[in-house]
């Protein structure tokens, strides 16, 4: 069974809120939702926000399935709807660092296309996908976003970026 895309935005929309973030969910032409840039960074369930000392930072909840780019305590872009490892390819956490940059990259592992590629951690990286974030199970422990914020992260983001990933996806 799925769940409906409508109930997703407002269990992410109630979440996001508990956390203390304001985030306008926006229904765009064809249906898809598109975060508006969120007022105050997301906190972890225990409280403790993504870094703030290390400038310019990619930002990924995995227990929101949600990510974002800020510098400093500003929101910078996001944040955005993300999918992330599935049971038994876990998005590893931690405080990490984008290493290698490649913007058609082409998986030999998985053979697949991962358009707009940014590695942080040992062949986990954010991408763009042509499915659906929303479509389970998961990656192979990869970010997936859609195109469009795949295309801004890799704009935004420079090798040695660091990248902050916390929390635990739901059934992994």
């Amino acid at each position: 069974m799925t769940t409906p895309r409508s109930t997703v935005r407002t269990r992410l929309g109630v979440l996001l809120a508990a956390a203390g973030v304001t985030v306008p969910l926006v229904v765009a032409t064809g249906g898809a939702a598109d975060a508006a840039p969120a007022k105050a960074p997301a906190k972890t369930p225990a409280g403790a926000a993504c870094p703030t000392d290390k400038g310019r930072i990619a930002c990924v909840d995995l227990t929101r399935q949600v990510s974002w780019i800020q510098n400093g305590k500003k929101i910078t872009y996001g944040p955005v709807h993300i999918r992330s490892g599935r049971k038994g390819f876990a998005t590893r956490t931690g405080l990490k660092h984008v290493y290698w940059r490649d913007k058609n990259h082409r998986s030999s592992l998985y053979d697949v296309s991962m358009p707009y590629s940014q590695f942080f951690d040992k062949g986990q990286a954010f991408h763009a996908i042509s499915g659906s974030v929303y479509s389970p199970p998961g990656s192979h422990g990869c970010v997936n976003m859609r195109m469009k914020d795949a295309q801004a992260y890799w704009n935004l983001l420079r090798q040695g970026d660091p990248v902050f990933v916390y929390g635990r996806k739901p059934g992994t």
